[in-house]
């Protein structure tokens, strides 16, 4: 089962040295550094490279930061609400705890990540190509995963309520512990999803099905 698969953690160094973030064109790369207690506002980049960093209770505001590129990350408690980080690449992050309404990972491609306890509705990973990847305890209401492509992908009693996965495969994913309402799913890709009794009686009214008790 695709559940049981597990997760490369971040690739830390036992110390990390506190930085005070500064953006520079000059030298986009930022490594074995922690980054805390502060403001990264209304900044904009594209292809900035983070390695071996720690962001801890940091507030991203008004950020863009296309094509990003993000290897043995964690972000501890940090909001990143509306956050751009569209075609970004993904590999070994951890986000713990963090907010993250409406931040934009489409076409980004994402490899042994980690959300836990992340408030993230509204969040856009159209396009998106996620493998090794986990969803604990999130809030992902209205998110968007439209034509993503799934491998080793789980959700773990995550809210999904009205979550869009149009034309996006879902088979070998196991939404039975999720809470939802209504998806917004193409019927044809729901083949081989894993799904609670309760939820599949919700499948088959939205499909017409009168269901006798």
């Amino acid at each position: 089962m695709a559940k049981n698969f597990k997760i490369q953690q971040p690739k830390m160094p036992h110390h990390l040295p506190e930085l005070a973030f500064q953006l520079t064109e000059e030298d986009p790369y930022y490594s074995g550094a922690l980054i805390k207690d502060c403001f990264i506002s209304a900044e904009t980049a594209n292809r900035l490279v983070f390695d071996q960093v720690t962001f801890k209770n940091v507030i991203f505001e008004e950020v863009s930061f296309s094509n990003i590129e993000l290897t043995d990350v964690i972000f501890d408690h940090c909001d990143l609400s509306n956050a751009d980080f569209g075609a970004g690449i993904i590999h070994r992050v951890e986000f713990q705890e963090c907010k993250m309404l409406g931040i934009n990972l489409s076409e980004a491609t994402l490899g042994n990540v980690l959300f836990n306890g992340c408030h993230a509705n509204l969040s856009a990973f159209g396009f998106a190509k996620l493998k090794q990847v986990k969803f604990i305890e999130c809030s992902l209401e209205n998110s968007d995963f439209y034509e993503c492509t799934f491998q080793k992908l789980q959700f773990d009693k995550c809210a999904i309520n009205e979550a869009n996965f149009a034309n996006t495969p879902l088979k070998g994913i196991d939404l039975s512990n999720c809470i939802f309402e209504q998806l917004n799913v193409t019927w044809m890709d729901l083949k081989g999803c894993e799904v609670s009794s309760d939820q599949a009686i919700g499948f088959s009214r939205l499909l017409g099905l009168i269901i006798k008790e």
